[in-house]
């Protein structure tokens, strides 16, 4: 039985816990709400590297919850932005952290990145990371997809 009686919200919900718990885990952090900062951050500067329809391919393969983190404040007729270099998508990530900086956040990054490889389909995974620079593709670690 589920906590609400709507099991769906509660899975979507199970879903978000597990993808916040293993961003904290990965950068061995403490902190939860820090963990779900820089994912929310990270996916909202990726899709907004991403042209409208590599966008709206990858958002499909989220969980429910995080699919609405990343569509969070969208807009569509604004994307991919104008300046798609490394160094202006680290500082998109570091100004959600501006009271409490990330150590490296190219690192950060890095763990967020190894999640998306392992919870979306690697040929998604593929077309997402062709469609970005080669400085920002080469934060995204080479990894087989456990999605079939």
């Amino acid at each position: 039985m589920s906590a609400t009686g709507l099991e769906g919200i509660d899975q979507a919900v199970q879903q978000a816990h597990i993808w916040i718990n293993a961003v904290e885990k990965q950068l061995g952090w403490d902190s939860k709400p820090r963990a779900y900062r820089l994912l929310r951050a990270v996916l909202h500067a990726l899709r907004d590297h991403l042209r409208v329809n590599e966008a709206a391919d990858l958002g499909a393969q989220l969980p429910t919850l995080i699919r609405g983190i990343y569509y969070e404040q969208w807009q569509p007729a604004k994307t991919p932005i104008k300046e798609r270099d490394l160094q202006r998508f680290l500082d998109r990530i570091d100004q959600s952290f501006q009271p409490d900086p990330i150590d490296d956040t190219a690192q950060a990054v890095t763990a967020v990145f190894a999640l998306l490889s392992e919870k979306v389909s690697a040929g998604e995974i593929d077309d997402v990371r062709n469609a970005l620079p080669k400085a920002l593709r080469a934060l995204w670690p080479e990894a087989e997809s456990t999605v079939d």
